[in-house]
């Protein structure tokens, strides 16, 4: 077994769901792949190079089924920021924590660049202008990001039903009702049907994308 960034990178991606970001440290990965852990610090001074490792891998996961299509989306900007920002989401969801690991981190090789060039030639080719169009991949690629890490707050195991208790509607209800029964009634739609959530939000930012952006120079 040959030791290299990406078998470290796709080990602790492997095992976020087991012990959560928290849990991920340079030590327990080395225990998973049968080596002592100073041989890590060789690819890894912290653990923030390490995120940013695993970010890197994330993105060039979520960003396969783009390239795979080859790209081509016929000039539909909207439908590009749609399935992109879906596979973003579904990626981070597959792994405990993923949006947390995702957030804030730096790419660490400039490969994963070619479907973000994609994405700003499918809006300028659309009629925003460069820096517009910067500012519309960013917007949503930031809502996407904060609304997984939100989500996974609510459900911190992949792919399981069972939400945190702090989450629980009918204790939220409970303890606000009487003081606050607005607030203790939008516990539903913020905290509730969290995939329809993403949805609704993701068609208000288009939305407002076209409206603001589109047309400012």
């Amino acid at each position: 077994m040959r030791l290299d960034r990406k078998l470290v990178a796709d080990t602790a991606l492997r095992l976020l769901n087991d012990v959560g970001l928290e849990g991920l440290t340079l030590r327990r990965i080395a225990k998973e792949l049968d080596v002592q852990a100073p041989a890590l610090y060789w690819h890894f001074k912290n653990k923030q190079e390490l995120l940013d490792e695993m970010a890197t891998e994330l993105y060039r996961r979520m960003t396969e089924p783009l390239l795979a299509a080859g790209g081509g989306f016929g000039g539909d900007w909207k439908g590009m920021l749609t399935a992109s920002c879906r596979d973003m989401r579904r990626t981070l969801l597959d792994y405990r924590d993923g949006g947390k690991v995702f957030g804030g981190t730096r790419m660490r090789d400039w490969a994963p660049m070619r479907p973000m060039e994609i994405f700003l030639a499918t809006l300028t080719e659309a009629g925003f202008t460069p820096d517009r169009a910067a500012r519309a991949w960013f917007t949503t690629y930031a809502y996407t990001i904060g609304y997984v890490i939100e989500e996974q707050s609510v459900f911190p195991l992949p792919g399981a039903p069972e939400r945190d208790p702090a989450y629980d509607q009918e204790d939220r209800v409970r303890r606000l009702g009487a003081d606050y029964p607005l607030t203790a009634g939008a516990g539903a739609e913020m905290f509730g049907d969290t995939a329809r959530g993403f949805e609704d939000g993701l068609r208000v930012v288009i939305a407002g994308i076209e409206a603001v952006l589109l047309h400012d120079r």
